[in-house]
């Protein structure tokens, strides 16, 4: 049912280290996540881009190491859609995503202890209703267990060099503009 003691033990200091690194890069910060959203620093973007391309470049070492294996979920159009409104309505409302709302409550922000709170009352709830809203998920269909990869008939290392490259040039292009108040 569980994973070993060192696997746990292995995701929670990856976790610590990623909400460090949040933190360090200012992003669990209010004033720099709506910087983002109005297109006036690029600094959510670039983290977020750059973490998908490490973790991808990791997950697929992994698994060609056989350390790790791949759990592709079903793609299914009914989930995908209420799942990015409800995280959309989140992220206005808390002005954080879940990821920077545990980094901010981590440094102490009330506002994002309350966020916290309110994604695990979600998760209950999700939990408790999950049968039925499944049901009607797949009733809307699916794709299925499907990658880009496997869509296009293309190795997964084409899509994560793709992925490196779009880190990079964010990077180059974004530059590293800081909205006026933050500090670096």
């Amino acid at each position: 049912m569980f994973d070993s003691p060192l696997r746990l033990a292995l995701g929670l200091g990856t976790g610590v280290v990623f909400g460090f690194l949040l933190q360090k890069g200012q992003v669990a910060k209010y004033r720099v996540i709506m910087a983002q959203l109005l297109l006036r620093d690029w600094t959510v973007a670039k983290i977020m881009l750059t973490a998908i391309a490490v973790g991808a470049v990791g997950v697929y070492a992994l698994v060609g190491g056989g350390h790790a294996e791949l759990h592709v979920k079903p793609a299914a159009f009914a989930a995908l859609l209420i799942g990015g409104v409800l995280f959309g309505v989140g992220m206005a409302v808390l002005g954080l995503c879940p990821g920077t709302a545990v980094a901010a409550c981590g440094a102490g922000r009330k506002d994002a202890a309350v966020g916290v709170l309110g994604m695990l009352v979600g998760a209950g709830v999700y939990v408790a209703a999950y049968e039925p809203v499944a049901a009607l998920g797949r009733s809307l269909g699916t794709l299925g267990k499907v990658t880009l990869p496997a869509l296009t008939y293309t190795s997964p290392w084409l899509w994560i060099v793709a992925l490196v490259v779009a880190a990079l040039a964010m990077r180059a292009v974004a530059g590293s503009r800081r909205p006026e108040g933050a500090s670096a």
